[in-house]
């Protein structure tokens, strides 16, 4: 089952368990947000909205409150030694959506956990990680520094020739 929702003046196809990167919404990370302006929801049968499905709202989990990288809006008219640069970096939130509710349902106030077994598995990476991250790597002892040429010869050479005339 998925479902389009719109925020932030945006529109997003989106299905359970799938992170995506939203405009800012308010809340802290564990909360859960929901989103009621659903558009579509599809599946077996599809239910298109006009504009919205009613009964129907979108359960997410706030993951994360973040901001995007610098965007640099750099403004120029030639020949008249003007120039504008501005930067502004867009907040963003990074949501998981927990569940699709249709009949009016209300969402749990527990966020699920995140696929339980790849997180047992990820533990076991991390334990084995940690015995050789215990282990300082031996270092190599560094190479002396080249030594650089006298250049007496070439004085030598030009003292001689001022000598033989």
């Amino acid at each position: 089952m998925f479902a389009v929702i719109k925020t932030g003046g945006k529109q997003y196809r989106v299905s359970a368990d799938e992170k995506i990167k939203v405009a800012r919404v308010p809340g802290e990370p564990g909360d859960i947000v929901e989103f009621g302006e659903v558009l579509v929801l599809g599946g077996d049968n599809v239910q298109l909205g006009t504009p919205t499905v009613s009964g129907v709202t979108v359960a997410a989990e706030v993951v994360a409150q973040d901001r995007g990288p610098k965007i640099i809006a750099f403004k120029k008219r030639r020949r008249k030694n003007s120039r504008r640069k501005r930067g502004y970096r867009e907040e963003f939130t990074l949501v998981r959506i927990t569940e699709i509710l249709t009949d009016g349902k209300k969402p749990e106030k527990k966020a699920k956990p995140e696929r339980p077994p790849a997180e047992a598995a990820s533990g076991e990476a991390q334990a084995a990680a940690e015995p050789k991250a215990s282990k300082p790597a031996a270092k190599k002892p560094a190479k002396p520094a080249a030594k650089k040429p006298a250049k007496p010869a070439a004085k030598a050479k030009s003292a001689a020739k001022r000598q033989k005339k």
